[in-house]
C-alpha cells in the first residue's frame, strides 16, 4: 500500500500550510514561490519520514545485512518529483497546490540540482541507491556534502567558464544534520611503539560530521539513507590570535577543513591540489569506515561478525584507501591480528572498476601518501608484502610481480589504489561484458592471473522511474495503455511491446509525444541560447563529460564536413538536423576546454549561413547537467555513443536514450554491444573499429596523416579547421588541436571517420522512412528492460554482497 492511499487532498493541503505557517514562518498571503516549494518538501518530508523511521526499525529487528555504498559522487538532481512519484503522490499535490493557486510544476523549477556529482559515476550511484530502496534492501549511501560541486558552466565567447556552484545558498529541506555522528579524521603526525602495538598521533584533526538525506524507493516500499560528510575544524577560531590582531589567520583551521567539502575534483595539476585530493578521498572514506564500524559494535558486539552484517562497495578507486583505514581500525582500536584484519577487510569490501584508462586508475606519490596517512603507507606494506609473496609461490615473473605490487616502484614511486582496492577486496567487478574482459586482459591481467576468481561482471543499469516515468510521462501513458501496468514493476515487461512495434497506430502515438517533448525543449533551448531550432529535424544528441575518447571531436568533424557537403550538394534530398552537444570539461583539461570553444565556433558560423538554413543547427547547452537530460533525452531521436573502442567502461546515457525511443549510433563499445544484442542489428547504427582492432592499430603502426589526406570530406573538414575557417579572430586556435590528428590521432578519430560518416547517411535514410523509424524506436524501447538498475542491483545483492 503507497502513502497515496491514505492521504485525502484535504490532509495534504493542511500538511502544507501547517509547514507553510510553523516552519516557513509565513502566511498563505505573504507566501512567495520559494516559501511554498519549502513547506511543500516539508510536508512531503515528514511522510517520508514515518516510512524511513519504519524502515530502520525493521531493519534492526531483522538483524538484515546492509550495503553500504561508498562514492565521490551522487548526481541525484531534484527530489521532490521523485519522491512524489515514488510515492504515488503526484495528483494528491498537485490539486492540493492548486486549491491555492499554485503549480506543481513551477514549484519545481524552484528546486536547484544538487551538485554532489559531474557525470555517469555519479549518476549510476543515485540509481543504485534508489534501486536499493525499490528492491528493499538496507542500504546507506557515504559521500561528501560539497557546498560549491564541480562548478557552474557558463559559456562566455564560447569558452567554458567555471563559476561555483551555489546550490546550498538557501539550505537544502531535504536534509538533516545528525551532530550525533561524528569523527575526527586524522592527517599526518607520527607512529609510535606502544606496547605490543602501535599508535597514531595525527598532526591535524577535523571533525567529520553527518548530514542524511532519505532515499525513497519505489511505491514507498523502503527508504534509505545517503549519509553526506561536512568537515568543521576542531577549533573553529583561535582567539588568541584573532585579539591579538590576525583575524584572517585565526580562521585558518576552518577555513582548511572547509575546504575538504568545497569542490568535487579540485584540479590536481599541482601538488597543493594532489594533496587536496588525497585529503578529501581519506575524509570521507575515513568517517564512512568508522561510521560502518561504530553501528556495527553498537548493535552486533563482536567486530569479527562484520562480513555478516555489513556490505561495502568502493565505487570506483576514489575510496580504496577504506581497504587500509578498516584494518587499521580493526588492528588498531579493536586489537585483531593482522592476517585476521585483512581477512575481514577483503570479505566486507568489494570493488568496482569504472576505467581502463591508465590514466584514471588512481595512483598518489608515496612522499605525500607517506606524509599525510603515515600509519595507512605502513599498512599497505604489509598488505604488499602478502601479496608479492603470493605472487612469488605462484611463480610469476619478475615484470607481472612489479605490475601486481600495490607500489610503483618507477622513478617516481607511486601508491596503486586500483592495486590496492583489488587487493583489498574479495570481489571486482566491471560494468559491461567488454570492460570486464578488458580488465582480465589490460590494467589487471596479471592480479587476475593471480587471483583469478574475484573478476566478475554487473552491467550497468538505469532507474526507469526516473529515466521513463517522470522524465516522460507521455510516452508512459502510451506505454501504460499498449501493455498495462506491469512494467511499472518490472522493467522487463516492456518487451510485450515487441510484438506491437509493426503497429502503426501505436508507433503514431509514440511519434505524437516524440514531437511534444521536442517541441518544449526546442523552447527551452531558445530561453537558454537564444537558438531557434526546428522541432521536425532530426534531434542528434551527445551529452556526456567532455573527453577526448568520447570523442565529441569525432562528431563536430563530421558536423563540418556536413555542412560542407550541404553547401556544395543543394539539390540533395538532406535531412534536417539539430545537433545538440552538451557537457563540462575539467578546468585544467586543456583539450576538452578547447572542444567545447570548437562546438560552439561552429555553431556560430553554421546557424548563421543562410545556405544550411533549415537543414543544420548546432547547440551547445550550457550546464548540461540532471535536471538538463530529463528534458532532452525524451526529445532525442539519435543518441550519440561514439567513444572509441575499448575505452568506454559502459556508458548510462546509451540505456536512458534507447528507454525513450531514441536510435543509437555507436561503435562496439561498453554497453553499446549489450544494447545491439538485446535490441537487434537492425534497430542500431554501428560503426567503426573493435577494441581488437584498435589495439592492434596502435600496436601495427598507424599513418593518421596519410588516411586524412587520403578521405576528401575528412580532410576537407580537418583543414577548415585547422586553418581558421571557424575561428577568423585567431586562426591558430585550433592548429594544435588538428595537428595531434595528424600526428597519433590515440583516439582514432580519422581511423573511424569514413565509416562514422556512412552511419550517419545510413541514418537520414532510414529518417525518410518514418514508419521504419518509429518501429525501430519500439523495438529499443521494449529490448531494454533489461538495463535496468534493478536488474543490476539484484546481481550485486545476490553474487557480491550476499543479501536478500
Amino acid at each position: 500500500m503507497t502513502i497515496a492511499t491514505t492521504l485525502a487532498d484535504s490532509e495534504i493541503d493542511e500538511l502544507i500550510i501547517d509547514a507553510l505557517r510553523h516552519r516557513v514562518g509565513k502566511d498563505e498571503r505573504a507566501a512567495k514561490p520559494h516559501d511554498w516549494y519549502t513547506a511543500t518538501v516539508y510536508a512531503l518530508r515528514d511522510k517520508v519520514i514515518d516510512r524511513w523511521m519504519d524502515s530502520t526499525r525493521r531493519t534492526y529487528a531483522e538483524g538484515a545485512k546492509r550495503v553500504y555504498y561508498l562514492s565521490l559522487e551522487f548526481l541525484i538532481g531534484r527530489l521532490l518529483r521523485d519522491a512524489l512519484n515514488n510515492l504515488d503522490l503526484t495528483g494528491e499535490l498537485e490539486r492540493a497546490l492548486r486549491a491555492n493557486g499554485l503549480d506543481l510544476g513551477e514549484l519545481e523549477e524552484l528546486e536547484p540540482d544538487a551538485a554532489l556529482g559531474n557525470g555517469g559515476l555519479g549518476r549510476l550511484a543515485a540509481c543504485f541507491m534508489e534501486s536499493l530502496a525499490s528492491l528493499d534492501i538496507p542500504a546507506y549511501g557515504y559521500g561528501i556534502r560539497y557546498v560549491n560541486g564541480m562548478f557552474r558552466q557558463r559559456i562566455d565567447d564560447g569558452w567554458q567558464v567555471e563559476l561555483p556552484e551555489t546550490w546550498l545558498s538557501h539550505g537544502n529541506p531535504w536534509e538533516f544534520d545528525r551532530r550525533e555522528s561524528a569523527y575526527r579524521i586524522g592527517f599526518g603526525g607520527e607512529v609510535i611503539s606502544e606496547g605490543e602495538g602501535v599508535v597514531w598521533n595525527p598532526a591535524e584533526l577535523v571533525e567529520a560530521s553527518a548530514v542524511d538525506t532519505p532515499v525513497v524507493g519505489w511505491r514507498g516500499k523502503r527508504v534509505n539513507t545517503l549519509r553526506l560528510w561536512t568537515a568543521h575544524a576542531l577549533d573553529p577560531i583561535k582567539l588568541d590570535a584573532f585579539n591579538a590582531g590576525d583575524h584572517v589567520g585565526a580562521l585558518e583551521g576552518e577555513a582548511r577543513a572547509a575546504s575538504l567539502v568545497r569542490v568535487l575534483y579540485p584540479a590536481d595539476s599541482t601538488p597543493a591540489g594532489q594533496e587536496l585530493r588525497l585529503r578529501q578521498e581519506y575524509f570521507f572514506s575515513a568517517a564512512s569506515i568508522q561510521d560502518i564500524v561504530r553501528r556495527h559494535l553498537q548493535y552486533h558486539g563482536d567486530i569479527t561478525s562484520l562480513p555478516d552484517k555489513a556490505a561495502i562497495q568502493l565505487n570506483d578507486t576514489h575510496p580504496a584507501v577504506a581497504v587500509a583505514e578498516l584494518v587499521r581500525l580493526l588492528v588498531d582500536d579493536n586489537g585483531l591480528e593482522f592476517d585476521t584484519a585483512l581477512e575481514i577487510t577483503r570479505r566486507t569490501i568489494a570493488y568496482t572498476n569504472h576505467t581502463l584508462l591508465p590514466e584514471a586508475l588512481e595512483s598518489w606519490p608515496l612522499p605525500l601518501f607517506e606524509r599525510l596517512l603515515p600509519r595507512h603507507m605502513q599498512i599497505i606494506y604489509a598488505i604488499n608484502s602478502r601479496v608479492l609473496r603470493d605472487a612469488r609461490r605462484g611463480g610469476m615473473e619478475d615484470a607481472a610481480v612489479a605490475a601486481i605490487s600495490l607500489i610503483d616502484e618507477g622513478g617516481d614511486r607511486r601508491v596503486r589504489m586500483a592495486n590496492l582496492a583489488f587487493a583489498g577486496a574479495h570481489s571486482v567487478n566491471g560494468v559491461a561484458a567488454l570492460h570486464t574482459e578488458l580488465m582480465k586482459q589490460t590494467v589487471f591481467h596479471d592480479l587476475h592471473t593471480l587471483y583469478p576468481g574475484k573478476i566478475n561482471n554487473k552491467t550497468n543499469g538505469v532507474t526507469p522511474r526516473r529515466w521513463l516515468m517522470q522524465c516522460n510521462p507521455g510516452l508512459t501513458g502510451v506505454i501504460r495503455d499498449a501493455i498495462g501496468d506491469a512494467f511499472l514493476d518490472d522493467t522487463g515487461e516492456l518487451a510485450a511491446l515487441d510484438r506491437l512495434a509493426g503497429d502503426a497506430a501505436l508507433g503514431e502515438r509514440i511519434a505524437e509525444v516524440k514531437r511534444s517533448n521536442k517541441v518544449a525543449l526546442a523552447g527551452h533551448l531558445k530561453d537558454l541560447t537564444g537558438i531557434r531550432v526546428n522541432p521536425d529535424a532530426l534531434f542528434d544528441v551527445q551529452i556526456k563529460r567532455i573527453h577526448e575518447y568520447k570523442r565529441q571531436l569525432l562528431n563536430l568533424v563530421e558536423t563540418v564536413a556536413l555542412y560542407d557537403q550541404i553547401r556544395s550538394h543543394p539539390e540533395k534530398d538532406w535531412v534536417p538536423r539539430v545537433k545538440i552537444f552538451g557537457g563540462k570539461a575539467a578546468p585544467s583539461y586543456h583539450n576538452a576546454k578547447l572542444i567545447i570553444k570548437l562546438a560552439n565556433d561552429i555553431a556560430r558560423r553554421v546557424n548563421s549561413d543562410p545556405s544550411v538554413a533549415g537543414l543544420l543547427k548546432v547547440v551547445f547547452v550550457p550546464n548540461y547537467n540532471v535536471t538538463l537530460a530529463e528534458r532532452i533525452i525524451p526529445a532525442a531521436d539519435l543518441s550519440e555513443q561514439i567513444s572509441t573502442a575499448g575505452m568506454e567502461a559502459s556508458g548510462t546515457g546509451n540505456m536512458k536514450f534507447a528507454l525513450n525511443g531514441a536510435l543509437t549510433i555507436g561503435t562496439l563499445d561498453g554497453a553499446n554491444i549489450e544494447i545491439r544484442d538485446r535490441v537487434g542489428d537492425e534497430n542500431i547504427v554501428i560503426f567503426g573499429m573493435t577494441a581488437d582492432e584498435v589495439a592492434a592499430k596502435r600496436a601495427d603502426g598507424y599513418d593518421p596523416r596519410a588516411v586524412i589526406e587520403g578521405s576528401y570530406e575528412l580532410n576537407q573538414a580537418v583543414v577548415a579547421i585547422a586553418s581558421g575557417v571557424f575561428s577568423p579572430d585567431e586562426p591558430d586556435r585550433y592548429a594544435g588541436l588538428m595537428g595531434g590528428l595528424y600526428d597519433h590521432d590515440w583516439f582514432m578519430v580519422a581511423a573511424d571517420f569514413d565509416a562514422y560518416a556512412r552511419a550517419q547517411r545510413e541514418v537520414d535514410a532510414r529518417w525518410l522512412d518514418p514508419a521504419g523509424w518509429r518501429k525501430a524506436a519500439i523495438h529499443n524501447i521494449a529490448n531494454v528492460g533489461w538495463f535496468s538498475s534493478d536488474r543490476t542491483i539484484g546481481e550485486y545483492a545476490r553474487d557480491i554482497w550476499g543479501v536478500a
